[in-house]
């Protein structure tokens, strides 16, 4: 049995960091923070700023009934723009995936760090722990950039009139929600990176081998037993003592 688990120590914090990762993806997914609209009329907003995230719309008012009044939004919204429907489906989809991988390198992990038998396949599971956390990171960057590159360019929504918000806002900002989902994938691309970076598996595979064919039942050991009773036939069939008790 092989030692493997001073080669793992890189992605042992990979797997922290992807775990880490997969905490701040949630996260995001649920912060409102991802637009900040800036409005004129206070009437309604009195805070004169309002919360645009992907489930929901916020702000806080002293008109209303509810202090903090928060719609919710839904996919099938007609008036929402196409980042908005596909940020709800990648975000849910990257949390899915995020488990996974976390799950997947916690048994790489085990695979190193105990005592296990059968080793062959601990390759296939750090590259899918690795193509799971890559999966991940991009499921997430790629609603967050397209979310913020609307923001940029001041890309409006046409809300209805029960969210008393305008049509346009005065101007928008980049929200937190954003920056901690983008810090979020870096770290998910780390630590995918950091799995697939272990080499050390091909020499595993390659150690493991010749040491399953050492069995006595069958391989080397029947042919080497073949041979010796060979040799030991033909020592005895050219042995002159033998031949001169014959004679």
């Amino acid at each position: 049995m092989m030692y493997l688990a001073h080669t793992a120590h890189l992605q042992f914090l990979g797997l922290a960091t992807g775990f880490l990762a997969w905490i701040l993806t949630m996260s995001t997914a649920g912060l409102n923070e991802w637009r900040l609209w800036y409005v004129d009329d206070v009437s309604v907003i009195n805070s004169g700023v309002a919360w645009v995230g992907i489930w929901r719309v916020c702000f806080y008012t002293h008109v209303l009934p509810q202090m903090e009044f928060c719609p919710s939004l839904s996919m099938s919204d007609s008036f929402l723009p196409v980042e908005i429907p596909v940020a709800q489906v990648l975000m849910a989809l990257a949390m899915i995936c995020g488990l996974a991988g976390n799950i997947s390198g916690a048994v790489a992990m085990r695979m190193v760090y105990f005592t296990v038998v059968d080793r062959r396949n601990i390759r296939l599971v750090f590259i899918l722990t690795g193509i799971l956390y890559l999966f991940t990171g991009s499921c997430s960057l790629v609603p967050l950039v397209w979310n913020m590159n609307s923001v940029l360019i001041n890309s409006t929504i046409d809300f209805p009139p029960e969210f008393h918000l305008p049509v346009a806002p005065v101007r928008q900002q980049v929200g937190t929600a954003i920056g901690v989902g983008i810090f979020a994938s870096i770290l998910m691309f780390i630590s995918g990176l950091l799995f697939l970076s272990y080499k050390y598996a091909r020499h595993t595979l390659r150690s493991v081998a010749p040491r399953s064919t050492s069995n006595p039942l069958r391989g080397p050991w029947t042919v080497t037993t073949m041979a010796q009773r060979s040799n030991g036939v033909n020592q005895s069939s050219d042995n002159p003592s033998f031949l001169s008790e014959v004679s």
